[in-house]
């Protein structure tokens, strides 16, 4: 029987800070730490922000100059990965002896892409994963991802892997998820609406899995510092909630072990037992006895997708991600490619 303690972390972050957030991260980490929690999980773009009620000055067919600089700001506060800022993130998860996953807005050159980083007890940034499709007015500062970073983890605390936010609402997505056998799927989100639980609930039925979510709880004057700095504000008093939290964490038989907690800043914790997951197949399992393979079929592009490709240029070697760890064993299927990556560089 394998039992583990997750935490899941309900905060705001400090808003285009991200040294500071960072050092937000270590405090909030070590708190859950002290609750013997083994695995952290944080919200949706963290690190550095969630841009609530900005427009970025655009409108059809216009965009304001002040709304490319408080793009430009928002892109300064962003990290690279790999980086220093991301060695910190894994210095934290090492000095409290976690798996941390957390919500990042990643800088790749000029586009910022909304990430959850994946890191290992002993420091190490195993993978990421980028947000597929960014949801209304986020397309206007997140790109897209692609089918090269959906990856599940095997670690000692089971099958972990993250889905992001409203990409829950994926079929596909989920399915090539249950496909790599994600015992605990981590779904950082800023939805704070009434009908994310039930989400949440389905998704954990549907992939007889643990179903971990962090949300933001998070007030007109976690931003307020940064109106001084010329960002545009939505009009609010400053103890407005913008995000009301409803973190939650599932069981895979759609049993609420914790939260949802509407109450403002906390940290969940529950006791997952993983005997629960094949207990749980017994009479559904989606990608198993319960699918009809000769009637549906899914197929996933899981290669990198580059604007620009150079004849000339070898391509970079594709590394699964039992290439970061050799125990790792790969599952593989004629109709879904399910090979876990690591993360493009």
């Amino acid at each position: 029987m394998t039992v583990l303690r997750a935490a899941v972390v309900q905060a705001a972050p400090l808003a285009f800070d991200r040294d500071g957030t960072i050092d937000l991260v270590e405090r909030l980490t070590a708190e859950a730490r002290a609750q013997q929690a083994e695995l952290v999980l944080f919200p949706e773009a963290f690190v550095s922000a969630y841009p609530w009620g900005s427009d970025f000055g655009a409108r059809m067919g216009s965009r304001t100059a002040e709304g490319r600089d408080e793009f430009r700001r928002y892109w300064e506060s962003g990290l690279d990965v790999p980086s220093a800022d991301c060695e910190r993130i894994g210095q934290v998860a090492a000095t409290h002896q976690v798996f941390l996953v957390i919500g990042v807005i990643e800088r790749d050159g000029g586009t910022l892409y909304c990430t959850a980083l994946f890191f290992a007890p002993d420091g190490r940034l195993l993978g990421k994963h980028r947000k597929l499709m960014p949801t209304a007015s986020e397309r206007l500062v997140w790109g897209c991802g692609d089918g090269s970073t959906l990856p599940v983890f095997d670690t000692p605390l089971g099958r972990i892997g993250a889905v992001i936010c409203w990409e829950n609402y994926m079929p596909l997505l989920r399915m090539a998820m249950y496909s790599k056998g994600i015992q605990i799927y981590c779904a950082p989100t800023a939805d704070s609406r009434d009908t994310w639980l039930a989400t949440m609930r389905h998704v954990a039925l549907e992939g007889r899995c643990f179903v971990l979510s962090s949300c933001q709880f998070a007030r007109q004057q976690d931003y307020a510092a940064d109106a001084a700095d010329g960002r545009s504000q939505p009009s609010a008093a400053e103890d407005e909630i913008l995000s009301r939290g409803g973190s939650c964490i599932i069981d895979p038989l759609g049993q609420i072990l914790a939260g949802p907690d509407y109450s403002g800043p906390c940290t969940l914790l529950a006791d997952l037992d993983l005997d629960q997951v094949p207990r749980g197949k017994f009479d559904f399992d989606v990608v198993g006895h319960y699918a009809r393979p000769d009637v549906f079929q899914l197929r996933v592009n899981d290669q990198p997708q580059t604007a620009v490709v150079f004849d000339s240029t070898p391509s970079p070697v594709d590394v699964d991600s039992a290439a970061l760890d050799p125990g790792i064993p790969l599952k593989t299927s004629a109709a879904v490619n399910t090979q876990d990556r690591s993360p493009e560089t």
